[in-house]
């Protein structure tokens, strides 16, 4: 009998300690969701994701009990809001929209593509005359100091530590590349490049 209680005393704990311990250092999602954003605000919507459905958030019927249960997390994750509307925040995002139209034609050629680091890389140079070299080098250099003076920005205006700065360029990786469009270059995880 005694055993018993044991047992169920240790799976409680263990389902309150998970309860508790998601999303405590670093809010990942809510960050992915804020960059999600900010790069559909400056590439603006591609066809394919115009039309694209969200995907079905089903499981298993224990899980979404066990969702219910941790209200601690719900209530915490819903508190967790990425704070991407200050002024330094605001004139970068329009400083790389107001330049991603004349990049787009060097994306479409595949001149440059999107690494796996959160910044833009010059891929080949052929096919491209003297002048546009040029063009695109300075655009390259401009485009990726803003890309980190923003992701240095939304560390510091959410105050977080230096040491999620590498989460923050991750993150953003991923949105620019899942929101890069067919034919353009990605860099995958693991270092090798491939159109999308």
């Amino acid at each position: 009998m005694r055993h018993r209680y044991i047992w169920f005393y240790g799976f409680l704990i263990f389902v309150l300690v998970s309860c508790v311990t998601v999303n405590i250092y670093f809010p990942a999602a809510a960050v992915q969701k804020a960059a999600d954003k900010i790069v559909t605000d400056v590439r603006g919507k591609s066809e394919e994701q115009k039309f694209q459905k969200e995907p079905n958030k089903g499981g298993l019927l224990f899980f979404k009990k066990f969702k219910r249960f941790c209200f601690i997390t719900e209530k915490a994750h819903a508190q967790i809001n990425i704070e991407i509307s200050t002024p330094a925040i605001r004139a970068l995002k329009a400083s790389l929209k107001k330049r991603f139209p004349k990049l787009k034609p060097f994306y479409d050629r595949g001149n440059i593509g999107e690494n796996n680091k959160g910044f833009v890389d010059i891929r080949n140079l052929s096919g491209l005359g003297l002048k546009e070299r040029s063009e695109l080098m300075r655009l390259v250099q401009s485009e990726n100091k803003d890309r980190k003076a923003l992701y240095k920005e939304i560390m510091r205006a959410n105050k977080f530590g230096p040491e999620v700065l590498p989460n923050i360029q991750k993150i953003f990786a991923n949105s620019w590349r899942k929101k890069s469009r067919p034919g353009w270059w990605i860099q995958e995880d693991n270092g090798n490049w491939k159109k999308k």
